[in-house]
């Protein structure tokens, strides 16, 4: 009895008063943005999320690669072979659309921390600030230009969120064009303050080259020609032009002893020397710092090959040969197929298999073209989730061919367009374009239309082709769609009006009543 009793006075005690203990260790956003490092780590935290599985880590690549006439999947996961067919019945799956939505969104929740609380913040030096800014700004552009390529139409599907967001927030939806707009204006904040070069111990960095770079980009998918242009000019003929330029030996752009040459404009600084696990979790806060992207295009018995490359690839490059006679470099270093042991001498080695006929004639390997750069075959027999080989985001080949674009539909002299693209076709030993291309000499419309073969040769599984297609109108109508599904049969699925863009995650569409589902989902 005196137990029970001892019980309800107890109970009763616990529900006659609100007791509440914080925690003096815990970390909150009052607390912890007080100084520079804090700062430094905050902007850190933004650089983190390119190591995470939605965004540059992995599962970003099957969405720009693959869903573009270059790429395409067979793999046996038919949810996510799907989602390269244009088969899209589910719009929360996971790894093709949720998760790299929603890693966008926290990339830019966490930018928008750092632009709200360190202006606040005391610093030795204003400089040190506006780089710390600098950088916020940049990634949150970079985050808005992914999210308007991928889910932008003419819908107001995207929120454009500028201040810390709290649970609860619905924010008002956006169309394509003004999330172009916005990451615009975040290019032009960073390249304001963020410095032209970083020392050796911050390589990596967004720089001021770095931002003009993707605001042209921007600029281009709303074909603003001439504003593009003019960033573009900065790097190519301007004060940035003493910091760029190609590298002597193509392969350079994709090993990993050769990173942060002079051809990169901006690349995401991978490492195997912290391996931790794939990151698969929602909680993880050991991050894998290596590039996923390996394990899951590799060949068959070294990945999962949940990806692999269009033949109609090697079939272009093949049309052209070099001064030499031999076949253009690139294909070499693009990608792996079935003669390639014939066609480039002393390359017989595919991770720690030999390319020979009796390789490629197995069941498993026949008739099919595999991923090469970015690969780790050239310092190991297999790929992992701890790939350390940098992906260069924006080669300074791929300015030159943006610069070219932007002088011929801008009403420049063609010539000048011209001379930039063959620049990039010297570098790798092939002839000027008019050797083998006559036509686009005297006209613009047969040198634009030669200028997408070029971009697709020189930029191949570099996550450039599906913004490229879009920009050029490819798939806005039936003409476009015909031309993509003759070299891509998934490309028969293509609803126009519709495929353009993914669908939102419907749980964002039901959470969110100021935002709209894209057209015809």
């Amino acid at each position: 009895m005196k137990k029970i009793i001892y019980l309800l006075f107890a109970v009763f005690l616990l529900n006659s008063c609100d007791v509440s203990v914080d925690n003096p260790n815990t970390i909150t956003t009052a607390t912890f943005w007080k100084t520079e490092t804090d700062a430094q780590y905050g902007i850190n935290a933004v650089y983190n999320m390119f190591y995470k599985p939605g965004t540059y880590s992995r599962w970003l690549w099957f969405r720009l690669d693959l869903t573009s006439d270059e790429g395409f999947s067979q793999s046996p996961w038919a949810e996510l072979k799907e989602w390269t067919q244009f088969q899209y019945r589910n719009y929360n799956f996971w790894e093709g659309n949720s998760w790299t939505y929603r890693d966008c969104y926290e990339a830019i929740f966490r930018a928008n921390q750092v632009l709200y609380h360190v202006p606040e913040i005391q610093f030795a030096n204003e400089t040190e600030k506006n780089k710390i800014l600098g950088q916020a700004y940049f990634l949150r552009g970079l985050f808005y230009y992914n999210l308007a390529v991928l889910w932008g139409s003419e819908n107001n599907s995207l929120p454009i969120v500028l201040e810390p967001s709290t649970p609860g927030m619905q924010p008002e939806g956006h169309n394509g064009i003004a999330v172009y707009q916005q990451a615009i204006s975040d290019f032009t904040e960073a390249q304001k303050v963020l410095p032209e070069v970083w020392d050796d111990t911050n390589k990596g960095r967004a720089t001021k080259g770095a931002a003009l770079a993707f605001r042209a980009k921007c600029h281009m998918q709303l074909l603003q020609w001439n504003e593009a242009k003019n960033d573009l000019q900065w790097l190519v003929e301007g004060e940035g032009k003493k910091y760029y330029d190609l590298a002597a030996n193509y392969a350079d752009n994709f090993r990993k002893d050769t990173e942060n040459n002079i051809e990169s404009v901006f690349e995401i600084q991978y490492s195997d020397i912290h391996k931790a696990p794939a990151g698969d979790g929602d909680f993880d806060v050991d991050p894998n710092l290596g590039l996923n992207r390996g394990q899951f295009f590799a060949p068959p018995g070294i990945g999962w090959t949940d990806g692999e490359i269009r033949p109609w690839l090697v079939t272009e490059f093949k049309k052209e040969k070099n001064l030499n006679e031999g076949y253009d470099i690139r294909l070499r270093h693009t990608a792996f197929y079935s003669e390639q042991h014939l066609d480039f001498p002393n390359n017989e080695r595919i991770y720690r298999e030999v390319s020979n006929d009796a390789t490629w004639n197995r069941d498993n390997w026949k008739g099919r073209v595999f991923y090469r750069k970015y690969s780790s075959e050239h310092f190991r027999d297999f790929d992992d989730y701890h790939n350390p080989t940098n992906v260069r985001l924006v080669r300074f080949a791929d300015v030159l061919l943006m610069y070219a674009e932007c002088i011929a539909q801008s009403g420049g002299n063609l010539s000048d367009a011209i001379a930039h693209v063959d620049r990039v076709r010297a570098r790798v030993e092939m002839p000027a374009l008019a050797v083998n291309h006559p036509a686009v000499v005297s006209s613009k419309d047969a040198f634009l239309k030669r200028l997408q073969v070029e971009r697709v040769l020189e930029l191949a599984t570099e996550g450039q082709r599906w913004a490229d297609i879009k920009r050029w109108g490819l798939l806005d109508n039936q003409a476009g769609i015909d031309e993509l599904k003759s070299r891509d049969p998934d490309f028969n699925n293509f609803i126009i009006g519709r495929h353009s863009c993914l669908p939102i995650p419907s749980d964002e569409v039901n959470n969110n009543p100021n935002i709209s589902q894209n057209p015809d989902y």
